[in-house]
């Protein structure tokens, strides 16, 4: 009987198989709208400054400091410039004109005075015919002006390449006017469970029955890791069912993940359809995720994860986290090196992946116990605590790798 490999060797089985996914990643234009969540191919450089023009930081008054350093003093009104304002206003010397936020600061003014230090003495804020506004304190040159280009200039690099675009990049991607990105392709993933206890989410589970939360686990996680979902199923353990899932996902799909049907028992589907076709389905040394296989069926990979809700997302964590990121352009996901807040007793032999949370400053403590189909307890767990093959009893204080979830 062949030995279990280890958590190195099938992880590079999985990295070569997956080999050209990540060196042939394509580069498409996608508009700024749809572009949320995507990876940006190359450095975004913007074609105006920001901001595109000198404007007011507050609603109040344009002046010139030197003819406020002496306040409180009054000064003509000699205009009302609202944000939108299109044409270029001239402010004559010892004179005012209100302004508000946004709006193009007039030529030959070098300040604005918030309107909570001024007062109309003369006129309406309603009607600035003839009005004279006292400014009751002095401001310096440059105060409440953003001056055009003060936070980014033209051709300088707006959003870097590898930048998962969220909210925030959007914006500063639509302030200077840009309509498309180049982004990063994303990886159309097949999502397969089986098991003919599975039911969708949603209903009643039977006696005997489960509902299907690998489906949704994985879907997420591969959309976290920059793919899209092309296809899911959910099968029986029949195989004829199997097989036939199997042919469309490969047909609609750079890449197949399946849960479940790969142990070493009895209504195995994925083993017994895969298996004839190539599929090495292995034993890797580690708990909970022993059971593993792969294959590669009409040049698609396929990459197959045992079944316990916790095996499934511990070896996609393991396994296939890293290899999909980086197609996606994504950086790794750095592990740690945290002290265990208590101690913890592991099986010898088998490189162990307990679920634990970060607590304090530098530590990290198990949650729930070591079952594959705790799920409540992963769902606790923001970290998975890695250790050696070789240990058996951890003591508290020990360093430790975790893994970040």
């Amino acid at each position: 009987m062949s030995m279990p490999r280890t958590v190195e060797e099938h992880a590079l089985t999985i990295e070569r198989m997956l080999e050209p996914l990540v060196a042939e990643a394509a580069i498409e234009a996608v508009p700024l709208a749809e572009a949320h969540g995507r990876v940006v191919a190359a450095d975004v450089r913007s074609a105006v400054d920001l901001p595109l023009f000198r404007n007011s930081q507050m609603d109040g008054f344009a002046v010139r400091a030197a003819d406020i350093a002496g306040a409180p003093v009054a000064l003509e009104v000699t205009g009302d410039i609202p944000a939108g304002h299109a044409r270029p206003v001239q402010l004559a010397a010892g004179t005012a004109i209100r302004i508000m936020t946004g709006a193009p600061v007039p030529d030959g003014a070098d300040t604005v005075v918030p309107v909570e230090d001024t007062e109309l003495v003369l006129g309406r804020d309603d009607d600035l015919q003839g009005a004279v506004v006292e400014v009751r304190l002095a401001r310096r040159p440059g105060e409440f002006v953003r001056e055009r280009g003060s936070d980014l200039r033209r051709g300088e690099v707006l959003v870097p390449a590898g930048t998962r675009l969220q909210a925030r990049h959007l914006a500063a991607l639509a302030s200077a006017g840009v309509e498309t990105v180049e982004v990063r392709a994303r990886l159309r993933i097949a999502i397969l469970t089986t098991g003919s206890e599975l039911v969708p989410t949603g209903g009643a589970a039977g006696f005997g029955q489960v509902f299907d939360a690998n489906g949704v686990a994985l879907a997420a996680l591969a959309e976290e890791s920059g793919a899209v979902v092309s296809f899911r199923a959910a099968t029986a353990d029949v195989p004829a069912d199997f097989a036939a899932a199997v042919e469309e996902a490969v047909r609609t799909s750079d890449l197949v993940i399946t849960s479940g049907g790969i142990s070493k028992g009895a209504f195995e589907v994925v083993r017994e359809v895969l298996q004839p076709r190539g599929a090495d389905v292995t034993s890797v040394a580690m708990q909970p995720g022993g059971p593993q296989a792969t294959a590669v069926i009409d040049g698609v990979p396929v990459v197959c994860f045992p079944g316990n809700p916790v095996s499934t997302q511990v070896s996609f964590a393991v396994f296939l986290r890293g290899p999909l990121r980086a197609a996606a352009g994504l950086p790794p996901v750095p592990t740690l090196q945290v002290r265990l807040r208590e101690a913890v007793r592991s099986v010898p032999g088998r490189r162990q992946f307990l679920r634990g949370r970060l607590v304090g400053t530098g530590e990290a403590a198990p949650v729930s116990g070591s079952g594959s189909h705790l799920v409540a307890g992963m769902a606790r767990a923001d970290v998975l605590i890695d250790l050696p093959a070789e240990a058996e009893d951890v003591a508290a204080g020990s360093v430790v790798t975790v893994w970040t979830l």
